[in-house]
């Protein structure tokens, strides 16, 4: 039974749509949530909040009552709303059709990660400025990304949140903290040799297990957000479109062979089903793994 999520408390008058699995947790909380017309009390979250009109409109207004001033707003595509941990809208009303918006939660343990790479004070989410209205494409391409894991979960669904929300940390500490902390220099560069070949052997040893970015971060002895970007750097891919083509090679093999079943090439490539796995092989290849296995035989 699925477990009541911080935006099922502060949006009871909301729908669901759909939600990352709770697994994710740690890492992220992400739901999907559609809203009418409605008012109510606000109350404060425990993480720090990202919410992203996906489905907006521009008639209509969200008003929010912070610090006892009315903050009105036209929900259109794209707008976004930052509410720091422990803030609170003291009411939320929504005069406007149906919107469909992207929350966000994420947990202090995600800035953490950053230490190493930003001089952060000790408890950075608490610099972290409440915004009304906001367009930001960075966010608002991290949230695609992580609103597309919701709607069609993938083999490498893992690393692409554990990479989205190192991301969406680091871009809200950027441009949203009180005090602009300091960014270490680090080269464009990728890894070098020695390191890139560690990491791309460890993914051909480990690619059809669950692989983290923590994991392949540890192995080139880096930080997980520097790992990311020395990776893109010296492959061209970000770590799980590297690891998802190495898991759709391996795939294709198993389905070569004959002699395992879709269900089981699914759940050994990391898929949660066999219709995950149909849908994610039809985008990467333009057919079904039961059209390719025939146009083998």
């Amino acid at each position: 039974m699925r477990q009541l999520s911080q935006a099922d408390l502060k949006y009871p008058t909301s729908t669901l749509i759909n939600s990352l699995d709770e697994r994710y947790s740690p890492i992220i909380t992400a739901d999907f949530r559609s809203h009418s017309s409605c008012e109510g009390p606000g109350m404060k979250a425990a993480n720090l909040e990202v919410a992203i009109t996906i489905d907006g409109r521009d008639e209509g207004l969200v008003n929010c009552k912070i610090d006892g001033e009315y903050q009105p707003t036209r929900p259109s595509q794209g707008t976004i709303w930052l509410v720091p941990a422990g803030r609170e809208a003291e009411e939320i009303c929504i005069s406007s059709p149906e919107l469909r918006v992207l929350h966000l939660f994420l947990p202090d343990s995600v800035f953490a990660n950053l230490s190493n790479e930003y001089a952060l004070p000790l408890n950075p989410v608490q610099e972290i400025r409440y915004s009304f209205v906001m367009c930001d494409e960075v966010i608002q391409q991290v949230g695609k990304s992580i609103l597309s894991e919701i709607m069609r979960p993938s083999s490498v669904g893992r690393m692409l949140v554990e990479t989205s929300s190192l991301f969406l940390a680091a871009r809200l500490v950027q441009s949203c903290m009180e005090t602009t902390p300091s960014a270490r220099s680090y080269s464009k560069q990728g890894l070098d040799p020695a390191r890139l070949k560690r990491v791309l052997n460890f993914i051909e040893d480990n690619r059809l297990v669950d692989i983290t970015v923590a994991n392949l971060a540890e192995v080139a002895c880096l930080s997980m957000f520097h790992f990311t970007r020395a990776f893109a750097a010296a492959t061209g891919l970000p770590p799980h479109r590297y690891l998802s083509q190495r898991r759709f090679e391996a795939a294709k093999k198993l389905i070569a062979d004959g002699r395992f079943t879709l269900t089981e090439i699914a759940l050994d490539c990391q898929f949660s089903s066999q219709s995950s796995f149909t849908r994610a092989f039809r985008r990467a290849t333009g057919m079904t793994p039961t059209e390719y296995r025939k146009l083998l035989q």
